[in-house]
């Protein structure tokens, strides 16, 4: 009866032996690491003890020369961040950013509006199978109510944006 539980066992030993075996032995050359004793033995590499060693390869640089080449940077055209604008012009950016944020305030207005009136005061008319799927009917309010929501904060936010904008003359 023992020696049925000594079989398997001796053969697990023997397998974790095998596998141990496999790896052979390890030699740290200063940042690279080789299995071959002959190399190691000539670029006086030092046996590592212990555990297994996973190396993983980086990326490795171009050796064409790319890396002592000087960078070349084309001259950008000017930009509005670091030249001065003359005032004529700053004012035509002005006056089409003002422009466009009126447009922009009026169509968010103009949605509301409509979304209010759909809304109906948090009773809006049932569509289709939302007679008989009521959870259908509260889902669709509930969106209506949050884009009723997110579009009063566009609208807060144009007005904000139009505060900061220099009025056009």
């Amino acid at each position: 009866m023992k020696s049925a539980y000594l079989i398997p066992l001796f053969a697990l030993v023997m397998v974790v032996n095998v596998h141990a075996q496999g790896q052979g032995r390890i030699f740290r050359c200063g940042n690279t690491y080789t299995n071959d004793a002959a190399e190691a033995k000539t670029k006086n590499c030092k046996l590592v003890e212990g555990g297994y060693i996973t190396v993983v390869e980086g990326t490795r640089v171009q050796g064409n020369g790319a890396a002592n080449a000087p960078v070349k940077v084309a001259a950008a055209a000017p930009s509005s961040a670091g030249t001065r604008v003359d005032s004529a012009e700053q004012k035509t950016r002005d006056s089409d950013a003002r422009q466009i944020l009126e447009s922009e305030l009026k169509k968010a207005e103009t949605r509301q509006s409509e979304l209010l009136k759909e809304y109906n005061n948090g009773e809006p008319d049932k569509q289709g199978a939302e007679g008989r799927n009521y959870q259908k009917y509260l889902d669709r309010v509930a969106e209506l109510k949050a884009s009723i929501a997110r579009n009063e904060s566009d609208i807060a936010g144009l007005k904000r944006e139009l505060g900061r904008v220099p009025a056009s003359k």
